[in-house]
């Protein structure tokens, strides 16, 4: 019991979705996209969370074991 309201939001925010009109602003997007990853600062708050996930890759441990996964191009 209790899935009635449960779906009904989720009934509710998909026909949102579904029929509500973006309004998408291209010329930002584009900018966006043209800058790359040289316009994006992190900020300070997370600078410690980037050092971290820098310092816990090991590109040869994952391309070894998974290294057979990958599409070949």
């Amino acid at each position: 019991m209790g899935r009635g309201r449960a779906k009904a939001k989720q009934t509710k925010v998909a026909r949102e979705l579904k029929y509500r009109s973006f309004e998408t602003d291209f010329s930002s997007l584009e900018r966006e996209l043209r800058s790359g990853s040289e316009g994006h600062e992190v900020p300070p708050a997370y600078a410690d969370l980037v050092e971290e996930s820098e310092d816990d890759e090991d590109p040869s441990g994952d391309e070894r074991e998974y290294g057979h996964l990958r599409k070949s191009g």
